[in-house]
């Protein structure tokens, strides 16, 4: 196996004995069999839409285990995408093995749907933006008078669709997401996501963090049963905030990846590919924020 591991990471994989389906920002995909792919979470980190070239150590592996716990947790809210094989029951030389324990799994095959699912509970971000300019965040109307990371007076959801690699995600009216997946589909997705979102974030409150927003995506099965797949409640895909340093009107601290955006904003980078080094100091501290959360979230 051809792995590019740097700082004990792995940036890429190259399984000979499996067929690769993609390479997506963070993952590679590979086919198992018609009913099941590999899902390897490696260590690449991607800000603004911009895989960097420096992967942030075991990162993979952490994020492959919060986004288990957090299936096995919420399994009886929805079903999801985890099949019963493990790597064994694959044809993998002994260093793949080695290389994907931890950080793998193996799912049933789905059809994913066209949309990203994605929860706030608090103003921030794009939201606050939007906000400020409309007094709304992304069609839906916010009371006045809110400060920058608020919290909302109930999670909203607010659909986007989704983008090939390397390019952005698009926010989508839920009358959009309707047209896209139909009605009932849509309502359907709206619920689930929200009722996800609302156990996860009175879950993680009781260890000290704030899970201020999140996304989801799911696929549909042979019989049309929606399924949650892909990663869940990671810090890649979520804003977590320490409870003890939140307040409002300022943009609290992050356990996921704004550590890196803050000090890529500093730089004289254009967002655009491709990204650039990351020092080792801003490595490190990313990977400690990322070991840090998972600690209190499963702890």
């Amino acid at each position: 196996m051809d792995t590019t591991i740097t700082s004990s990471s792995v940036f890429e994989t190259a399984i000979t004995s499996l067929p690769l389906i993609a390479r997506g920002k963070v993952r590679d995909i590979y086919a198992v069999d018609e009913q099941h792919m590999l899902i390897v979470t490696t260590d690449r980190l991607s800000a603004f839409d911009v895989i960097m070239p420096t992967p942030i150590p075991q990162k993979g592996v952490i994020l492959t285990q919060v986004a288990n716990f957090w299936f096995g947790l919420l399994q009886d809210v929805i079903p999801n995408h985890l099949s019963d094989k493990t790597l064994d029951d694959l044809p993998l030389t002994a260093a793949e093995k080695a290389t994907l324990q931890g950080r793998s799994i193996i799912v049933k095959r789905l059809r994913p749907l066209p949309v990203e699912a994605i929860v706030r509970g608090y103003l921030i971000g794009s939201g606050w933006k939007d906000y400020q300019q409309t007094g709304a965040v992304c069609g839906i109307t916010l009371p006045t008078g809110l400060q920058m990371a608020d919290r909302l007076p109930e999670p909203i959801f607010t659909p986007s669709s989704k983008a090939e690699v390397g390019e952005h995600d698009i926010n989508i009216s839920f009358a959009q997401m309707q047209d896209k997946i139909g009605a009932d589909l849509a309502e359907q997705v709206r619920s689930v996501s929200i009722e996800l979102y609302n156990r996860a974030a009175a879950y993680a409150l009781e260890r000290g963090i704030i899970i201020a927003d999140t996304k989801f995506e799911f696929g549909l099965d042979a019989n049309d049963q929606l399924v949650l797949i892909d990663e869940i409640l990671t810090p890649d895909s979520s804003r977590f905030w320490p409870a003890d340093q939140y307040q409002p009107g300022i943009s609290p601290p992050s356990f996921d990846k704004q550590f890196v955006r803050d000090y890529l904003e500093t730089l004289d980078w254009g967002k655009v590919a491709p990204g650039p080094e990351l020092p080792a100091e801003i490595m490190e501290k990313t990977a400690a924020k990322y070991r840090e959360v998972a600690d209190l979230l499963m702890k």
